[in-house]
């Protein structure tokens, strides 16, 4: 069983079938999630989105920013770069889109090959010598052989197994809030803009269907972040309000919309990612952060890897459950650490921490210097394994 579908669940799903498994997907949700922030694919992400056969759909339905810009409080760019630097940092395989998206376009790989159960969530897992007794709040009670967390940083399977989401929480001293709305001037296609003070940034990002996405990144403790929608607003205006730009604007979209992603900016760190016959997966086991840009590919990495290792281990979990680890323990931990570098960057705390930053980001200008500013952050020195895909092998034969 597989407990989420977001990005490493479907993911996860479609490998494990590739390898002759049964998953069953369940979702707490009623239906695949819509709209959301956007995220960005590349790296190993883009190169395993190209060996699952969707870099047309991806590209088709992404985005392909021309610019970041930073504006200041009347709107006139102070720093920013331009499409050549995304080309030099990932030699052209990057593609940005709604996370929404890129799980639907997973979730349709195995869609109808695949059980899926929506609307229903775990209440109860009990380990025993040859099965997972899983209760849910919904259907019966069943059986399965493993049983799989991916479902994101809040896991309820690692609240069930591990234990308490504080146990493995780092906060690292920031939240992040975002909604859509539609009709919102100026539009600037495939232009991120982004507008500061410090301790707290606005970020505008133009979508499809005359939709706007707004991203408010902005210093906050974990024990001061609200948990209603009106008191999330409220948080909002108090901090932005007197702000420049189009501050007052965006405040008032605020106020009409209906739907609003609002979280913590935080890390999950565990010494191991399995128990027994439960193991996670993606954000579950090793959340990176919202700002680090690469938990989506992380997800689809993660799962990549622990459906080849259960497919070469002829049974043996256990063996899996520590391949698994081993191979990607020291790749993850490298992306926590540069995950941390980054978080500060788009919310600086100081004044001079704008300057700085809008400094280094104009010298990004320069050619080789953004490859040796961030370069190390986003390269993926991690060699996809190779394994053997039972499913493919007989539709190659037919």
């Amino acid at each position: 069983m597989i407990s989420g579908a977001g990005i490493a669940g479907p993911a996860l799903a479609y490998w494990l079938k590739a390898a002759d498994f049964e998953p069953t997907l369940v979702e707490r949700a009623p239906a695949l999630r819509q709209g959301g922030y956007v995220i960005d694919v590349w790296g190993l992400g883009y190169d395993l989105a190209e060996r699952m056969g969707l870099l047309g759909d991806i590209n088709r339905v992404g985005y392909h920013m021309r610019e970041m810009r930073i504006v200041d409080g009347g709107g006139r760019s102070v720093a920013g770069f331009g499409a050549a630097i995304f080309s030099e940092l990932t030699a052209g395989r990057y593609v940005t889109l709604q996370r929404s998206d890129l799980s639907r376009l997973l979730f349709k790989r195995s869609q109808g090959q695949v059980e899926s159960i929506f609307g229903d969530t775990i209440v109860a897992l009990e380990e025993q010598a040859d099965c997972v007794r899983v209760r849910f709040e919904r259907e019966r009670e069943r059986r399965f052989d493993l049983v799989i967390g991916a479902d994101g940083l809040h896991s309820r399977t690692r609240a069930l197994a591990f234990g308490p989401q504080s146990r493995f929480e780092k906060h690292l001293g920031y939240a992040v809030a975002a909604f859509e709305a539609r009709g919102y001037r100026p539009r600037d296609e495939d232009i991120y803009l982004m507008y500061g003070r410090p301790g707290r940034m606005l970020g505008r990002f133009t979508l499809r269907d005359d939709r706007t996405l707004f991203l408010f990144v902005f210093l906050s403790t974990r024990e001061e972040l609200p948990t209603t929608m009106d008191a999330q607003k409220a948080l909002l205006d108090d901090l932005y309000r007197h702000d420049g730009w189009e501050c007052c604007k965006i405040l008032a979209e605020l106020e009409q919309t209906e739907s609003l992603y609002f979280d913590s900016v935080s890390q999950i760190r565990m010494q191991n990612w399995s128990h027994g016959r439960i193991a996670l997966v993606g954000d579950a086991a090793f959340c990176v952060s919202l700002l680090a840009g690469q938990g989506s590919a992380l997800a689809m990495i993660s799962a990549y890897v622990l459906a080849g290792e259960l497919a070469a281990a002829d049974g043996q979990y256990q063996l899996a459950f520590r391949r698994y680890e081993t191979l990607l323990r020291s790749y993850i931990n490298a992306k926590q650490r540069g995950a941390e570098r980054f978080a500060g960057a788009f919310a600086p705390k100081t004044e001079f921490g704008l300057r700085f930053r809008n400094l280094v980001v104009k010298a990004f200008a320069l050619p080789g210097l953004a490859r040796l500013a961030i370069g190390r952050d986003i390269t993926d020195s991690l060699e996809l394994p190779q394994y053997s895909w039972p499913l493919f092998s007989r539709r190659a034969i037919d």
